[in-house]
């Protein structure tokens, strides 16, 4: 079971108290993720480098004897919704409600009989930071009915349809990585996913190296244009070279063929290429605690995603900047996340912590007029692992 701060858990058992006048019957937890390496990849049947973090989505529930699922929102306005799983709708006015029933509609292919629960949800992973707050929300759910029900399910099953939630009921096009590292994370650990077989190694995250992240607090939404026409771009160039997906394509194959593909989609697939070839060098960099390697595979990414991808903001490019200017060679930083605003992650020296505090918080505001939110994280275990 992921750790879980007592505060949340307790949080999530008085709500539900409040909510439905009795005690829950148990208290579940999925966290959110960090992506050290690996930013559009995982659609393309690429390389990931996750890690599960210290945040994330905990639920109080208990069975019901019938069909309705009635969920109280603690972060979303503190709303309810209240649905039949014999009849399940999207909901126009309540979009988060529809990760609940997407996840629930997945999980009823493979347990139709399946009753309903009262549910109270809280969490404490950043909304549209790039954090994963929708994988940890549909994982969160999925570990509450396979525990509430005594169902079979294993952590790759889950991720699986949370990914189908959100591909099929929710309208994103996202992939496997981020419901797959919140069920699956190890503790101290990052995860090397091949998104092509599910098939996955640990690496440690050295002791004497924090997970340092910062929001750029530019807002953005996943759920549009832009990530899934980038998706659609990648899919163009593999349809080109009559690949299944970019994963099978080359850095020498893309090269020779420059001059026939459009320049743009030349550039979005020269990303994925070696971005796939990034996370798989990072993985021994970490095992061999080589942070020099790690530093340039980290500015490296970073600089494909602004300049080939396209994804990155001037206010992400900024912290990035001020980040490597304290850090250097002794850790690395990056944009994480779908991009056009979020987070910015940092392995950084915990004894350069502090210092690293003060210049983000002094600099970047009076760069940008922006205030950044800094999470210190820890790499945590998966809900399923």
């Amino acid at each position: 079971m992921t750790q879980q701060s007592p505060d949340q858990q307790q949080l999530a058992q008085q709500l539900f108290s409040q909510q439905f006048e009795r005690t829950a019957e148990l208290v579940c937890h999925a966290p959110g993720r960090v992506n050290l390496i690996g930013d559009h990849t995982d659609y393309n049947d690429g390389f990931v480098l996750p890690a599960a973090i210290n945040y994330g989505t905990t639920i109080a529930a208990s069975k019901r004897e019938d069909s309705i699922v009635k969920v109280y929102a603690h972060d979303c306005d503190e709303q309810t919704n209240e649905f039949n799983l014999n009849e399940v709708l999207f909901d126009q006015q309540m979009m988060w409600s529809n990760y609940v029933k997407g996840t629930l509609l997945a999980l009823m292919e493979k347990y139709p009989d399946i009753k309903g629960a009262n549910l109270v949800v809280t969490g404490n992973v950043p909304q549209g930071a790039g954090l994963s707050s929708s994988a940890s929300f549909e994982i969160a759910i999925l570990k509450t009915f396979a525990e509430l029900y005594q169902l079979d399910l294993d952590g790759i099953r889950a991720a699986l349809m949370g990914q189908r939630a959100e591909n099929e009921f929710v309208g994103c096009n996202c992939g496997i990585m981020d419901q797959l590292i919140s069920a699956m994370g190890q503790k101290s650990h990052a995860m090397l996913l091949d998104c092509k077989d599910l098939s996955f190694e640990d690496a440690p995250i050295p002791d004497d190296l924090a997970l340092f992240i910062v929001n750029s607090n530019v807002k953005r939404g996943l759920v549009d244009s832009a990530y899934n026409l980038r998706r659609e771009q990648c899919e163009q160039v593999a349809q080109f070279f009559g690949k299944s997906a970019l994963r099978e394509v080359t850095m020498e194959q893309l090269n020779d063929a420059k001059e026939q593909i459009e320049p743009e989609l030349f550039k979005r697939a020269r990303h994925v290429i070696s971005e796939n070839a990034r996370a798989v060098a990072t993985l021994t960099a970490l095992k061999n605690n080589d942070i020099a390697s790690i530093s340039v595979a980290m500015k490296e990414s970073h600089n494909s995603l602004r300049d080939d991808f396209e994804v990155t903001t001037k206010e992400m490019d900024g912290l990035v900047e001020i980040i490597d200017g304290v850090v250097g060679v002794n850790g690395g930083v990056r944009m994480t996340g779908g991009g056009f605003g979020g987070c910015v992650v940092a392995l950084v020296p915990r004894a350069l912590v502090t210092k690293l505090t003060d210049v983000v918080n002094n600099d970047y505001p009076q760069q940008f007029g922006l205030k950044p939110s800094i999470y210190l994280c820890t790499a945590t275990q998966g809900a399923f692992r």
